[in-house]
C-alpha cells in the first residue's frame, strides 16, 4: 500500500463508498451528468440522501435547492441538515440523522466555516463513518475542498506559484494523501495549488474545473466526469527553493509532473500512474428535458450559489438588493 491510501478491507469488513469530488457550477438543468451519478451510486429511487449545507451563507435556500433537484431525480427520502455552530454538529439528533443515509452531499459556499464547525466533531465523525461503511459522500466547490485532509483555506488567484499565496488548513479526513483545488481553471488557480505541492510534496495537488467531477472508487481509482478537466500536480520529483523564499515572492518549482485529464480518462491515486480512458456517457431525451422544468426562481438561485463560491459578500448584496426593489415597489403603490 502507498503513502496516504485506505486500506483494502478484509474479507467481511464493510467496503467504503465512493467520494464525488466537484469543481463547482455543476449543471443542475440539463444533463445534470455528475448529479445523476451521485444518484446512482447512492442507491437510486431506494437512495436515503442527506444534504449537508454548512458551507454555505444562503441557508435554507441552498439546502431546498439541492432537496427540489434530488427529488426531481427519483428520490424520495432526501433531508437537509445544517449545523451552524460545534455544539449543533456535536447533537446526537444531529448525528443520528446520518444513520441510514445511503448518500451525503456538502453544498458550495466556505470550506473553512465547514470544517470549523464539523471538523473533529461526533458528526465529522460520523459521517467519516457512514462513508466506511458504504455511503457515497459529494461535495462541490467548497464542499469538495473540505473532503480531504488537508484542504486550502483561502488564497490568491494567478499562473505563478509565490510564497504566502495561499494559505493550508484540516479538511473532514475523508481522502488522505491529496489536497484539492476546485473552480480551477475558471478563476486562475493553477499557481497556488504548485505552491502549496511545492511546500507540502508528499500530497498529490487535484484542481477541478467547473461543471466537472472527479469519482474516486474505494481502491482509489479516480474517474472524470463532466465538461471541463482534473488537472493533477504530482511533486514526488520536484525540484523547489519554497523553504527558503521570503515575502511573497516567486517559488521556483522544478520536475513537477502533472497530468490534464478530461472526461473518461481514470488515474490511480495509489500507483500515481494514468489508466485506460472510458468511453464518454451521453445525455438521454429525458435527461435533455429537465431543462424545460426547471423555474426561473432555480435559474436565479443557482446564479447566486455559483457567485456564492466566488464572493462571500455576493449573497448580501443580493439581499439588499431584492430590499431596495421591495421597497421602490411600494413606494409606486
Amino acid at each position: 500500500m502507498l503513502r496516504g491510501m485506505p486500506a483494502t478491507p478484509s474479507p467481511g469488513q464493510a467496503r467504503a463508498g465512493h467520494l464525488l469530488i466537484i469543481g463547482g457550477a455543476e449543471d443542475k438543468l440539463r444533463q445534470r451528468q455528475i448529479l445523476a451519478r451521485f444518484v446512482s451510486l447512492a442507491g437510486g429511487s431506494d437512495a436515503r440522501v442527506v444534504v449537508i449545507s454548512t458551507a454555505s451563507s444562503l441557508g435554507d435556500e441552498a439546502t431546498e435547492l439541492y432537496l427540489s433537484l434530488f427529488r426531481q431525480m427519483g428520490i424520495a427520502d432526501v433531508r437537509g441538515l445544517r449545523p451552524l455552530v460545534r455544539e449543533d454538529a456535536n447533537d446526537p439528533r444531529a448525528v443520528s440523522g446520518l444513520d441510514d443515509a445511503t448518500g451525503i452531499f456538502m453544498t458550495g459556499g466556505n470550506q473553512l466555516r465547514l470544517s470549523s464547525v464539523i471538523g473533529g466533531t461526533l458528526l465529522g465523525k460520523a459521517l467519516i463513518e457512514r462513508h466506511r461503511r458504504g455511503a457515497i459522500v459529494a461535495g462541490t466547490s467548497a464542499g469538495a475542498s473540505a473532503i480531504a485532509s488537508y484542504m486550502v483555506a483561502f488564497g490568491t488567484s494567478g499562473a505563478t506559484p509565490k510564497q504566502r499565496m495561499t494559505q493550508m488548513s484540516a479538511g473532514l479526513g475523508l481522502l488522505t494523501g491529496v489536497l484539492i483545488d476546485q473552480h480551477f481553471e475558471q478563476r486562475n488557480r493553477f499557481g497556488r495549488l504548485l505552491a502549496l505541492v511545492a511546500q507540502s510534496p508528499a500530497l498529490l495537488g487535484i484542481g477541478i474545473d467547473e461543471d466537472t467531477a472527479a469519482l474516486v472508487s474505494p481502491g482509489g481509482i479516480l474517474e472524470v466526469l463532466g465538461k471541463g478537466s482534473v488537472t493533477i500536480l504530482d511533486p514526488a520529483t520536484i525540484q523547489t527553493d519554497a523553504y527558503e523564499v521570503k515575502r511573497h515572492k516567486p517559488i521556483m518549482v522544478s520536475g513537477v509532473m502533472l497530468h490534464s485529464l478530461p472526461s473518461g480518462y481514470r488515474f490511480n491515486l495509489r500507483k500515481r500512474s494514468l489508466m485506460a480512458p472510458l468511453r464518454p456517457v451521453s445525455a438521454t431525451d429525458r435527461e435533455l428535458a429537465s431543462l424545460q422544468a426547471a423555474t426561473n426562481h432555480t435559474r436565479r438561485l443557482i446564479r447566486r450559489i455559483a457567485a456564492e463560491g466566488a464572493d462571500d459578500r455576493a449573497p448580501e448584496r443580493a439581499r439588499r438588493r431584492s430590499a431596495r426593489a421591495s421597497r421602490m415597489e411600494e413606494a409606486s403603490e
